[in-house]
């Protein structure tokens, strides 16, 4: 199981790359474009590796799974991330965890444990603590749309625990980002138009979030999901210490004592969530 869950883990810490790539190398006045080039190619790519069609009804299902996990999830997340600094939408994300042992009562009747719901609260402390800074300003709808964006991945994670086996990891991956993408490009060209020519540097970075960012990084996050269930979610508390230590990097600061214990907080939550989860 400690295998898996490090494999699993590669997917959050590629996800921690994202605010960066996204802010350095990409148009931040198309937010809902790069969230559709970043899912749909991603997809197709997928499916030329395993060109199957599932049966009908595994195909709807992958739909919803798509619009939820990915449409919608990837809309709102580049949408917060061009309106405030990664580190608060981040926190605002961090409510995940919370979110989907709440949420997983009335979808799967898994009733969340005091243990649970105390490490989702600490998660939540622990990458406020990393991320956040007193310079942060928060913009209403950036927060509306961070918020957002956590509530649809917490469902779309039960919702692969609770339909993925209905086809392999790599063909729920596949048809979600294909269908999340194919719904997200339409509205996208439709609300933003086209983007500015897309020079070198811009073609790195949706090569970068579109084959190990997001055809890698859901691939084993979604073969995590059907192994760990839905605790998994917890390890998705590595994207914003991902995130943060480059920052760090790229600014070539150190860690605060606060920003230590928040890590400390994200560290410990994400092994009692997943392990506690396991258990349950």
């Amino acid at each position: 199981m400690l295998r898996t869950i490090l494999i699993t883990l590669l997917g959050p810490m590629l996800w921690g790359t994202t605010y960066a790539v996204f802010t350095e190398t990409l148009p931040v006045s198309h937010p809902l474009l790069t969230g559709a080039l970043r899912a749909l190619p991603a997809g197709l790519i997928l499916l030329a590796l395993n060109p199957r069609i599932p049966p009908l009804e595994a195909l709807k299902r992958h739909a919803v799974i798509g619009l939820i996990n990915i449409g919608l999830f990837f809309g709102l997340l580049f949408v917060a991330a061009s309106r405030m600094p990664g580190g608060l939408a981040a926190t605002l994300g961090a409510i995940q965890p919370l979110v989907v042992v709440l949420i997983s009562a009335w979808l799967i009747g898994r009733a969340p444990h005091p243990v649970q719901i105390l490490a989702g609260i600490a998660g939540f402390i622990g990458v406020g603590l990393l991320v956040l800074s007193p310079e942060a300003d928060p913009d209403p709808i950036g927060v509306a749309a961070a918020i957002g964006g956590a509530l649809a991945m917490a469902t779309g994670t039960i919702l692969i625990d609770r339909w993925g086996r209905i086809g392999s990891a790599l063909e729920t991956t596949t048809w979600q980002l294909i269908f999340g993408g194919g719904v997200l490009l339409p509205v996208a060209l439709m609300l933003e138009g086209l983007p500015p020519a897309p020079g070198l540097t811009e073609m790195l970075g949706y090569g970068w979030l579109m084959l190990l960012g997001t055809a890698f990084a859901y691939f084993v996050w979604t073969r995590g999901i059907g192994r760990i269930g839905p605790s998994a979610i917890y390890l998705a508390l590595a994207s914003p210490v991902v995130a943060t230590a480059i920052g760090a990097i790229a600014l070539g600061e150190w860690f605060s004592p606060l920003q230590w214990a928040g890590m400390a907080l994200v560290i410990g939550s994400t092994a009692v969530g997943v392990s506690f989860g396991r258990r349950r």
